[in-house]
């Protein structure tokens, strides 16, 4: 079994703001695969199903972001899922926007959500799917950058960053992670660009 959380802030106000990345992919994910993330538990809205034949957990913490560890670890413990089993999707200020990345380990890179998910499984190990948000403007904070709405222009590719993220998710679970890093870290921005 896996588990795939999606990282975000609950609550209308952020519901389209860079930093609920994560919430979108996972409800485009449970659209697409006829799983309702419905269930109300361990400080998360969850829900059970199945991805390419492997049982998973979608959930979405429903801490706010920089507790999203809080969920993360008791999702881990009631499930037994270990940390090499969980894949987290969370935006990332290091990419540009719409930037598909595999990663497994490593820091926390100043993202609170991951340095909280860190801190409640005792390590790093999990998988992250990262997805480019681009930088803040000269003079403005990563604060209120991440949880801006989404420019019109970002808007316009979104639906398409988000099938891209859904589809690296998926290559992890039937893949595999080498499988899925080598086709999916690959800048997505230039494919979409052919493709207007």
């Amino acid at each position: 079994m896996k588990l795939i959380a999606g990282l975000g802030n609950p609550g209308v106000r952020y519901s389209c703001s860079r930093h609920n990345i994560g919430f979108l992919v996972v409800d485009a994910l449970a659209r697409t695969k006829g799983i309702e993330v419905s269930r109300r538990r361990f400080d998360s809205c969850f829900g059970r199903g199945v991805i390419s034949g492997v049982p998973v957990v979608l959930a979405k913490p429903q801490t706010f972001m920089n507790l999203s560890g809080v969920t993360v670890g008791k999702l881990a413990r009631y499930f037994g899922i270990g940390a090499e089993e969980i894949l987290v999707v969370h935006d990332d200020m290091d990419f540009p926007t719409g930037d598909v990345r595999i990663k497994v380990g490593g820091g926390a890179g100043g993202h609170k959500g991951l340095l909280s998910i860190m801190d409640h499984l005792g390590g790093s190990e999990f998988v992250r799917v990262r997805v480019g948000i681009g930088r803040p403007r000269a003079g403005e904070t990563a604060e209120g950058y991440v949880l801006e709405r989404f420019s019109e222009s970002e808007i316009q590719t979104l639906p398409r960053v988000i099938e891209r993220t859904c589809d690296a998710v998926i290559g992890v679970v039937s893949s595999g992670v080498r499988v899925a890093m080598n086709k999916y870290n690959t800048r997505i921005m230039q494919n979409l660009s052919k493709e207007v």
